[in-house]
This record gives structure tokens, C-alpha cells and sequence, in this order.
């Protein structure tokens, strides 16, 4: 069920909602929360739903045996750990890891095509983080009710947040103070609102600008310089108000229900550096790969080498979760090399004086984004030679298209390099409206204040540590001026849902 369609907009979440207001009794509340969960879960395809059951008994189990052993405590979590990833590899990797071999090897291997079951990237490496958790000792109590929901719950299941223990099991022990809450309520309610609008209005009407460009490298078109940069800046917009709008909403759900989720984007399109990028883009996967990959590993402890080591292992990792293909190999391997070179851009003597220079912080914005814009091609591609394609358009190797009025200007300059057959002379796009839209969504992402920053008082402050901040003066109130504002928005999304879209993330 998809949170931008009718049948969960009009039916499931205002029975649910409704319902769960109504009980009186904390426990019966969140027995109701989970038995929605799983409706909401097996709605998409009732033939994984006793997976996720499955998962969910079989590491509740184990996480009592963790916490009830006296020894072989650290032989449980390793077997857990190894259940865990050894689903997640069958189900993700398996096709993938047959035909890499059988091509290597020339051997005549296929097995059948393996369907990805949804969301099991999630909730693996949330039960992961759970099972680690309970063998350090951080995991204070054990109850089948309260951890079902903790995995299964609906706003965070699908596509994130990656929610950890530590951050939604104690909110189950005073759910009764806060799901009747009149203010979460509204609060929650304007920011689901405002998710739906980035999804709808703004990811949705750039994936038309998407995928004319991948599917045309793809067929194996050269792009000009105009056609490959409105694809990759299409996808850079796509991708972040698709997957930030997604998270807004399930943040929004989780307050509307009485439940703070961590926030898991502040403006990542503002950062100023690789390092700023990672601390503001999916936050909660990064705090995962932190404290249960990098961090196990040896993380900075170990030495410089050993800590650059941790860190390109960490992000390969990273970039094999989203999926099976070496382009996101390639990705992860990208941002390892980026982050990387940030730190020891940082720790050289001379950066503290380069840093205050004039100019510094723009240029520096500038090189972060192009190097996020390179990485999200390889993300999007589906093969190096979409994703070479692409990039020798960006870089002009294909020629620099103009419309004709421009003629006698632009051919002083770029000589035989320009093309005066319009703009897009391989896409079915109008130039107008895919400049317009780009521009827009770009100008949001990097000025407008995001959703933390706004609703921060209607947020947990506990998550305050964890995200960049920026003071704004937009700030949410239960005002009618925030109601009116509200409901336009959302007349705008339903007048827009003719035909939902699954969310990107849907697909890792």
C-alpha cells in the first residue's frame, strides 16, 4: 500500500487512526498498531507477510536467549547476525552473485529469478542493530507485543527510517500520555501533508525528465551537453524530495500515532563538504553503518591507514545495500574515496587559512554537489555504459545543444561543438518546463528551511545531537494560517493522484 495513494489516504489510515485513538488500553493500542502494520504489509503481497512474521519471531527469540545466557552469548549473536544477513543475501544477492560467477567462470549456472520481498533491507538491519544491541546490554526489556510493533510498525517499514530500539521501545512504555495528544496530532499531520507534496508535486513531475535521458543512454544515444545535465540534475531532485518526502511522511504518521521517529534528512543539498553531505542524507543509515560496521571495525582507533581502510569498507558496504549491481559498487566506492579525501583535506596544516579565504564556502558547495551529481549517475544507471554516457554528455564530448536564435551568438564561442537544432533534439522534452521545474526544486533544497528545522519543538529533542540545525524563522504553529496552508497542499496532491508512483527506495 502506498502512502501517496487513495486507498491509504481515504480507508487505511483513518480507520487505523480512529481505532487507535479511541482504545483505552496501552497494550491493546499497540496489538492494533501491529495488526495494521501487518495488513498495511501484506496489502503489497500477502505471500511475504509469513516472512516478516517469521523474521520478526525468530529474532525475538534470539534476542531472549542473548539476554537470558549465561555464556554462548556472543555464539547466539553471531548466529542471529548470519540468519540475518544470509536472508537478506538469498532474497538481494543470490541472482545476482550466480550470473557474476557464471560469467567469470563460463560455467552454464542460472537459477530461477529471485523477487525482492519489500522493505527486507529495513527490517533486517533494524533487527540487526537490535541483536548487537541486547548483547551489549542496552536493550533494558524483552516483550513480544512491544518489540512486534518496534519492527513492523507502518509509517517506518516500507522505506525508513531505520529506526534502532533506543528510539522507539521506551516511547512504547508512555505511549498512553502521548497518542491523544491534540497537537501531534496536527503537527503530524501538516508534515505528513508536506512530504505527500514533495512526492507528488515535485519527485513525481521530475522523474519525467529522468528517465528519457537514462533510457536514452541506455539504447546507447549520445546526449548533448543540455540533455545529460537535465537528466542527472532531474534525478539529484527526484531522488532526495522523493526519498525526504517519503521519511517527512513517516515521521508525520509516527507523531500522528503518538510515536517521535528520527528525522533522516536536514538539507543535504546545503552542505558544504562530503562529511556535512553524510551527517544530513538518510542520517539514520549513516548512524547504522557508524555504530555496527565502522565502528566494530576499528574505526578511527586503529591508525590513520586502518581508519581511511574502515571508512571506504563502510562506504562500499553502504552502496552494496542498495542493491545488487556494481554500479552501486561504484557509488559507495565514490563516496568512500570523497570522504576520504575530505578528512585529510581537513587535517592538512594549510586548510584553516585556505577556509577563511572569500569564496571559500561557495566554492566549496559548488565541488560537493558536482561530486554528489556524479555519484547519483552511477546510482541511477543501470550500467557503465548508461552511466559513461551520460557523463561524457555532462562533461560536452557530445556537443553543446542551442536553439537557433542563439546561432550567432554561440558560434564565435563553441564553433562546430554547438548544435542549433533546439535544446533536446534526442528527448520528447520541453526544455521550458524542464528548466523551470529543475530550477524550482533546486532553489528549495538549497535555501528552504527542512522539515527538522521548522517542527524542531514537535520533535524529540533527544535527536538534536544528531542532526544539523539552522535557525529559521518559519517555524510550525496551530494556527488557521497553518491549517489554510496545509489544505491547499493537500487538495494539490489529491488533485495529482491519478495515477500513484512507488517511492524510489521501494526498489533497495
Amino acid at each position: 500500500m502506498l502512502f501517496n495513494s487513495f486507498e491509504f489516504l481515504l480507508l487505511f489510515l483513518p480507520i487505523t487512526l480512529l481505532v487507535y485513538r479511541r482504545i483505552s488500553s496501552r497494550r491493546v493500542a499497540i496489538a492494533w498498531l501491529s495488526l495494521a502494520s501487518l495488513v498495511f504489509y501484506g496489502y503489497w503481497n500477502p505471500a511475504y507477510l509469513p516472512l516478516l512474521v517469521g523474521s520478526v519471531l525468530v529474532n525475538f527469540a534470539l534476542g531472549r536467549g542473548i539476554a537470558g545466557a549465561v555464556s554462548h552469548r556472543q555464539l547466539i549473536t553471531a548466529l542471529g547476525v548470519t540468519l540475518n544477513l544470509g536472508l537478506l543475501g538469498y532474497f538481494k544477492y543470490a541472482n545476482f552473485f550466480v550470473s557474476e560467477i557464471a560469467s567469470l567462470t563460463q560455467a552454464a549456472w542460472s537459477i530461477d529469478t529471485i523477487f525482492l520481498p519489500l522493505a527486507i533491507s529495513f527490517f533486517t538491519f533494524q533487527q540487526i542493530a537490535y541483536l548487537v544491541d541486547t548483547y551489549h546490554g542496552r536493550v533494558t526489556s524483552h516483550d513480544l507485543l512491544e518489540y512486534a510493533a518496534f519492527v513492523t510498525v507502518f509509517p517506518q517499514l516500507i522505506a525508513g527510517p531505520i529506526v534502532q530500539q533506543r528510539d522507539i521501545l521506551p516511547q512504547f512504555k508512555k505511549l498512553e500520555s502521548l497518542r491523544k495528544l491534540p497537537d501531534n496530532l496536527s503537527a503530524g499531520f501538516t508534515i505528513f501533508v508536506l512530504g505527500l507534496f514533495k512526492k507528488v508535486a515535485i519527485a513525481d513531475e521530475l522523474a519525467r525528465f529522468v528517465s528519457p535521458a537514462f533510457d536514452s543512454a541506455a539504447a546507447g544515444v549520445q546526449l548533448t551537453f543540455m540533455e545529460a545535465w537535465t537528466g542527472a540534475l532531474a534525478y539529484t531532485g527526484q531522488l532526495y524530495f522523493d526519498f525526504s518526502g517519503y521519511s517527512d511522511m513517516a515521521v508525520g504518521l509516527g507523531l500522528m500515532f503518538g510515536l517521535t521517529l528520527p528525522v533522516n534528512f536536514a538539507s543535504p543539498y546545503k552542505a558544504r563538504s562530503i562529511i556535512e553531505f553524510w551527517r544530513s542524507w538518510h542520517i539514520t543509515l549513516s548512524s547504522f553503518l557508524r555504530d555496527y560496521l565502522y565502528v566494530p571495525l576499528g574505526g578511527n582507533r586503529l591508525g590513520s591507514f586502518k581508519r581511511y581502510r574502515n571508512l571506504l569498507l563502510t562506504m562500499i558496504l553502504g552502496g552494496l545495500w542498495h542493491g545488487a549491481g556494481w554500479t552501486f559498487v561504484v557509488w559507495g566506492t565514490l563516496h568512500g574515496v570523497y570522504l576520504t579525501v575530505n578528512h585529510l583535506w581537513r587535517a592538512a596544516p594549510f586548510h584553516q587559512r585556505i577556509a577563511g579565504l572569500r569564496g571559500y564556502g561557495a566554492a566549496s558547495w559548488i565541488l560537493t554537489i558536482l561530486c554528489v551529481i556524479v555519484g547519483w549517475v552511477f546510482f541511477r544507471a543501470e550500467s557503465f555504459g548508461t552511466a559513461s554516457l551520460l557523463l561524457e554528455g555532462m562533461a560536452g564530448m557530445n556537443g553543446i545543444s542551442l536553439p537557433a536564435a542563439l546561432e550567432s551568438l554561440a558560434q564565435p564561442v563553441f564553433g562546430a561543438a554547438a548544435r542549433f537544432d533546439g535544446f533536446f533534439p534526442h528527448l520528447p522534452i520541453a526544455w521550458v518546463g524542464a528548466f523551470g521545474l529543475i530550477a524550482a526544486a533546486g532553489l528549495l533544497a538549497a535555501v528552504a528551511p527542512n522539515v527538522f528545522e521548522v517542527f524542531n519543538q514537535r520533535l524529540a529533542a533527544d535527536f538534536n545531537r544528531r542532526v544539523p540545525v539552522r535557525s529559521t524563522r518559519l517555524t510550525w504553529q496551530p494556527t488557521p494560517a497553518w491549517s489554510i496552508f496545509t489544505g491547499i497542499l493537500l487538495a494539490w496532491c489529491l488533485l495529482s493522484l491519478s495515477q500513484p508512483s512507488e517511492f524510489l527506495y521501494f526498489q533497495f
